[in-house]
């Protein structure tokens, strides 16, 4: 169990440099995708450049997260939870702030990526799952 629920964490946490990619516009991860221009947040407040900059930064430190808890998992180290929780929780915060408030296309918006992260947070916090016995 412990080698498939650490291989899930740092694969969830790598798919946020391909975001990072995205937005800092290395690449289109689909054609016609803006993501994160017309952020409800940050785009209003800062401009769309200013919130592709912050998405940049953000998703790279969600990313540093999830990977580094996921190999403390895999090598069997007690403080995995606090950066997989940190990880998730932080993910979850950018994904919801950088959505440009719109219910179309929340696949290209991180939506996969915040059920994900919400799945994570109530099987640590809530279930308390995985008992991975370190």
């Amino acid at each position: 169990m412990r080698y498939i629920f650490s291989g899930f964490i740092i694969l969830h946490g790598l798919v946020h440099l391909l975001y990072f990619g995205h937005s800092a516009r290395y690449f289109e991860l689909k054609p016609g995708m803006v993501w994160p221009d017309g952020s409800w947040v940050f785009s209003r407040l800062l401009g769309d450049g200013a919130a592709r900059n912050l998405a940049s930064i953000s998703l790279i430190l969600a990313a540093i997260g999830l990977v580094v808890g996921g190999i403390g998992v895999l090598a069997g180290q007690a403080w995995w939870q606090p950066l997989v929780v940190g990880g998730a929780a932080f993910s979850s915060v950018v994904y919801i702030f950088l959505w440009n408030g719109r219910l179309q296309n929340l696949d290209g918006q991180g939506g996969v990526g915040l059920l994900i992260d919400m799945a994570i947070l109530l099987a640590v916090l809530i279930l308390r799952w995985p008992r991975l016995g370190f």
